[in-house]
C-alpha cells in the first residue's frame, strides 16, 4: 500500500499528508480532534503546528525489549489507539508465525487504572482474536504481576500489561511477556526485533479500521485469587505484629495487596487514603513515582499520626516496593531506605532462608541484580556459597538469571518468588519484607537493627546517584563519547583502576550502552543512558569493613560524598 504523502518532496505538505492518513484510521475522538486542529493549523502556516507534526509524524514510537512507552498523544511518535493497534496486529502475527504446528497461540491480557489502560487492552483483545490467537482480559484493572504470574499459570504463550507504571500522568505503555520456555518473564532480544518488524510490516501494509476483530475471553476470578495464594504463602504465620502504613500512590495495588496481607495472616496497615484509590490523574503527586521527591509526604504525614513503624508503598502498577522507616534525624520523622538497602536485605533474607532449608547441606540457589545495583549481594551470596549473577539493567534479564532464588534491581524492583512470578512485584516484596520485620520485631529488632547487622557481617555499602535530565538526547551520547575517548585517570582525588565497556557485551553480558569505572580505593561508578528517559544516569558505590559499624558508615559515605562531587565534575 503505497501511504499519502510518499511521493510529496515538501516536508510540510508531506508531514500533513502523513498526519491526515493517521486521521483517517484514528478511532479515539479526543485524538482525532486534536490531530484535525494541528492539520488545520499547519494548513494556515502556523510554525509550532507544523515543528508538532513533524515531531509526532518523522518518527515511530520503537518497540524494543521495553515493549512501548510515551505520552498519550495523536501520531506514530505516541501512544493512542492507532500505535496500540498495530502493536498488537504486529504482536499476533509473531505469536502466529511461532506456534507449534497445531497449536493455538494465547494471550493473557492486563491493564491497570491509567488513562486508555482499558480501552487499549480491549482494542488488543479484539484484534488478536480477530486473526486467531486465543485472547484473555483479565477481569479488571489489576496489578502487573498479575500478568506475569497469569502467563505462566494459563500456560499462555505471551501476556500484555497496559501500564506505563510509575511514568507522568499523561504516559502509557505496553509490557509484552512471553511464556513456554521464556517462563512469563519480559521478552528480550531477538524477540523483541521480530515483534517490531511484524508491528511496521502491520504499519506499512493494513488500515487499522480493515483490522479483524472478534470476541474475546474474560478471565474470571481464579486467576487473581491463584496469585494471592501463592503470594500469601511465602510468609510464615507472623511472630508479632506490625505496625505500618501503606499507600497505593493512586494505582491498582490496594485490593490486591489486602487480599494477600489478610490470608498471609497480617494485620492491614493505616491506608494514606488520600491516595489508595486508583486515579489516572494523580492528584496529590507532582510525579507518580515514590523515589521521586514529595510522593512520600502523604505516608510520613500518616505515619507520624499513627506512630508506624514501617511505611510501605507500591508504585501506580504495583511492580515497585517503596520502604521508609522511623528516623528522628529526618525532618519528616521518617527515612525512605534506598532500592539498594532493601534489596541487600531482602537477599541476605532469601540467603538465609535457603541456607535454613537446606540444612547439613550447602545452599542452592542464585542471587541476581543488575550491573548499577550493589556490589553488596554479591557479598551475600559469596558468604552463603550460592551462586551470583550480574545482569543487565531491567527485569526481562534478571529474572533469567540460571537458577535464581532472588533478584532485585536498585530502582525498587525486587523479585523474591521466581517458581510464581518472572518479574519484579511490589506486592510478594511486600509481603515477604513484612514477614522479617514481624521476626525483627519478636526478637526485639528493627529494620534499622538488622541494617547495622548487615553492616556488621558484610561491610557497610554506601549508594548514590547522579540523574542528569537533558533536553537533547544528542547530549547524552556526547558524554558517553567524551568519556570513551578521553577515559578519566582520576575522579575526584582517587584514581581509576580500570573501566569496563559493555558497548560490544562484556563476557556473557550483551552490547549496552554503558561504563564500569572501578577505583584504586575500591569504589564503582556505573554510567548509562535511561531506557525510558531523557537522562544520563550515573551510579555510585563505595564500601567500608574496618573499625565498628559508625565507623564503617562514616568512611563508606565520606567516600561517596567524595565520589559524588567527582563525578559531578568530571560529566558537567
Amino acid at each position: 500500500m503505497t501511504r499519502a504523502g510518499s511521493e510529496n518532496s515538501d516536508p510540510t505538505s508531506a508531514v500533513i499528508a502523513k498526519a491526515r492518513a493517521w486521521l483517517s484510521q484514528d478511532p479515539d475522538s479526543e485524538t482525532q480532534a486534536q490531530l484535525r486542529g494541528l492539520i488545520n493549523a499547519a494548513g494556515d502556516g502556523d510554525v509550532a503546528a507544523i515543528a508538532s507534526l513533524h515531531d509526532r509524524f518523522d518518527t515511530r514510537l520503537e518497540f524494543g525489549t521495553a515493549g512501548l512507552r510515551g505520552e498519550i498523544s495523536a501520531g506514530s511518535n505516541r501512544m493512542n489507539r492507532v500505535l496500540v493497534s498495530q502493536a498488537a496486529s504486529g504482536l499476533a502475527s509473531y505469536l502466529l508465525s511461532h506456534a507449534k504446528p497445531g497449536i493455538t497461540p494465547s494471550v493473557v491480557i492486563g491493564y491497570d487504572g491509567r488513562k486508555n489502560s482499558q480501552i487499549f487492552a480491549t482494542d488488543t483483545a479484539a484484534i488478536m482474536a480477530g486473526v486467531g490467537v486465543r485472547a484473555i482480559l483479565l477481569p479488571r484493572l489489576l496489578p502487573t504481576p498479575l500478568v506475569a504470574f497469569a502467563v505462566r499459570h494459563l500456560d499462555a504463550s505471551a501476556g500484555v500489561m497496559v501500564t506505563a507504571s510509575h511514568n507522568p500522568p499523561n504516559d502509557n505503555g505496553y509490557k509484552v511477556y512471553l511464556g513456554g520456555d521464556n517462563n512469563g518473564a519480559q521478552i528480550v532480544s531477538p524477540d523483541d526485533k521480530l515483534i517490531a518488524a511484524q508491528i511496521l510490516r502491520v504499519a506499512a501494509d493494513e488500515l487499522v479500521p480493515e483490522l479483524p476483530r472478534a470476541s474475546y475471553e474474560t478471565a474470571d476470578e481464579d486467576v487473581v485469587r491463584a496469585y494471592v495464594s501463592a503470594t500469601a504463602s511465602i510468609a510464615h504465620a507472623p511472630r508479632a505484629q506490625v505496625n505500618s502504613v501503606y499507600t497505593a500512590l493512586h494505582g491498582v495495588g490496594w485490593d490486591t495487596t489486602r487480599r494477600v496481607l489478610e490470608q498471609a495472616g497480617f494485620d492491614l496497615p493505616t491506608l494514606v487514603d488520600a491516595q489508595v484509590a486508583p486515579d489516572a490523574a494523580f492528584p496529590t503527586v507532582a510525579f507518580p513515582n515514590p523515589e521521586e521527591p514529595g510522593a512520600m509526604d502523604l505516608s510520613y504525614e500518616t505515619a507520624r499520626e499513627v506512630d508506624a513503624e514501617l511505611i510501605i508503598a507500591n508504585d501506580p502498577d504495583a511492580d515497585r516496593l517503596a520502604v521508609a522507616i522511623p528516623d528522628a534525624a529526618e525532618a519528616s520523622g521518617y527515612r525512605r531506605l534506598s532500592g539498594n538497602e532493601v534489596g541487600m536485605i531482602l537477599g541476605w533474607r532469601a540467603a538465609s532462608l535457603a541456607a535454613r532449608a537446606a540444612g547439613n547441606t550447602p545452599p542452592v540457589g542464585t542471587l541476581a541484580c543488575s550491573i548499577v545495583s550493589s556490589p553488596a549481594l554479591r557479598a551475600v551470596a559469596d558468604a552463603y556459597g550460592l551462586d551470583f549473577a550480574d545482569t543487565l539493567t531491567g527485569f526481562k534479564w534478571v529474572s533469567r538469571a540460571p537458577g535464581l532464588i532472588f533478584g532485585y534491581e536498585e530502582a525498587l524492583g525486587y523479585l523474591v518468588n521466581p517458581v510464581t512470578v518472572r518479574d519484579k512485584d511490589g506486592i510478594s516484596a511486600a509481603v515477604f519484607l513484612l514477614s522479617l520485620v514481624s521476626d525483627l520485631k519478636a526478637e526485639g529488632l528493627t529494620l534499622e537493627n538488622y541494617l547495622d547487622q548487615f553492616s556488621e557481617k558484610f561491610g557497610h555499602f554506601a549508594s548514590g546517584q547522579i540523574s542528569v535530565r537533558v533536553s537533547d538526547l544528542s547530549t547524552i551520547a556526547l558524554v558517553m563519547t567524551r568519556l570513551r575517548q578521553t577515559p578519566p585517570e582520576f575522579i575526584g582525588h582517587v584514581a581509576v583502576d580500570q573501566i569496563d565497556d559493555f558497548r560490544w557485551g562484556l563476557g556473557d553480558l550483551p552490547p549496552s550502552d554503558v561504563l564500569r569505572i572501578r577505583l584504586t580505593d575500591g569504589s564503582r561508578v556505573m554510567v548509562r543512558p535511561s531506557g525510558t528517559e531523557p537522562k544520563l544516569k550515573v551510579y555510585l558505590d563505595t564500601h567500608s569493613s574496618t573499625g565498628t559499624v559508625s565507623e564503617r558508615k562514616a568512611a563508606a559515605r565520606a567516600a561517596l560524598a567524595a565520589l559524588d562531587q567527582g563525578m559531578r565534575d568530571l560529566i558537567a
